[in-house]
């Protein structure tokens, strides 16, 4: 994809299982005792995510189905992964560019095309034969977009366990994209961590704040802070308020060696290398192309279940 950084200064004035991880801190006070992040990325395939010869739609105007089939073989794969993505750049511009904030829900159009791209890389994560070959067919940058996309996707599925089918979820819409990116940026003034790495983590443990439950080990909020670790950097806020959230994990980062070492920050964060590798992974596709931290701001909730996975949010 191509580079297309994000004007700050615009941007400021406009500005399984989901449940089984812990996010920032532990149960004991000290920082970076965290464990597996939940996985609201890491299960690679939708509940309709089947294998289909089907290619993806060819104009904006043919939508994408939210159960749409995806192409097994990989050039059909390769020509619905080239499409969709173009297809979804577009309607991103059309709904954020020319000064537009990125308020309220966003356009069905690229909630649904941003879904199928979602779960192209979710079936790609899981068929890596497939997934080589259809990125060798791809232009140079969307190819370079799909191998992070996709392996920070495999990364997030090693640290995932899968709950019961029956375990109860709590969801809820996200706050609107300019909100979380005004947030985003001004932690990054105050503390000196990039709003990008920053998304990423919220993208990675909550899809921006989507999900409500307290992972298995505690860990609560947007950002998934362990209560006593939000003790010590919370500031005094709200757990649950994801402005307050945005800071304390901004302060924590900072604290643990960002921006100078975002690897020990993050491992600090949740001792995962393959965590850290997702979060930088994701970052460095926002960094790359501003465009994509709303095509992951549409990415939806996919939970991973002891008897098979399923979709909590979106169209």
């Amino acid at each position: 994809m191509e580079r297309r950084p994000l004007d700050r200064a615009a941007a400021a004035a406009v500005v399984a299982a989901l449940v089984a991880a812990a996010g920032c801190g532990a149960a004991e006070p000290a920082p970076g005792a965290a464990t597996a992040p939940p996985s609201t990325s890491a299960s690679p395939a939708g509940p309709a995510a089947k294998p289909s010869p089907s290619a993806a739609p060819e104009a904006a105007a043919d939508l994408p189905a939210p159960d749409e089939a995806i192409p097994e073989d990989a050039a059909r794969l390769a020509k619905a992964l080239r499409e969709t993505t173009a297809a979804l750049n577009d309607a991103v511009d059309a709904w954020t560019g020319a000064g537009k904030a990125a308020r309220g829900k966003p356009p069905r159009e690229v909630e649904l095309l941003a879904l199928y791209q979602q779960r192209i890389y979710r079936f790609a994560a899981r068929h890596p034969t497939v997934a080589t070959r259809a990125f060798a067919r791809l232009p140079r940058g969307l190819a370079a977009q799909a191998r992070d996309n996709t392996r920070a996707i495999r990364e997030l599925l090693a640290l995932a366990r899968p709950i019961k089918g029956s375990a109860p979820f709590k969801v809820r819409p996200p706050l609107p994209a300019a909100d979380l990116l005004g947030h985003f940026m001004k932690a990054e003034r105050r503390f000196g961590v990039e709003w990008e790495v920053l998304a990423a983590v919220m993208f990675a443990e909550t899809k921006f704040g989507r999900v409500r439950s307290a992972s298995y080990a505690g860990a609560q909020g947007p950002m998934q802070f362990m209560p006593a670790t939000w003790k010590a950097y919370g500031m005094g806020g709200d757990i649950q308020d994801p402005r307050d959230a945005v800071m304390a994990a901004a302060n924590y980062l900072r604290a643990t060696g960002a921006p100078r070492d975002y690897q020990r920050a993050l491992h600090a964060y949740n001792p995962s290398q393959a965590y850290v590798d997702a979060i930088l992974l994701h970052a460095r596709q926002i960094k790359r192309d501003a465009r994509n931290f709303y095509v992951y701001y549409n990415w939806q909730v996919f939970v991973l279940t002891t008897s098979g996975e399923r979709r909590l949010t979106g169209p």
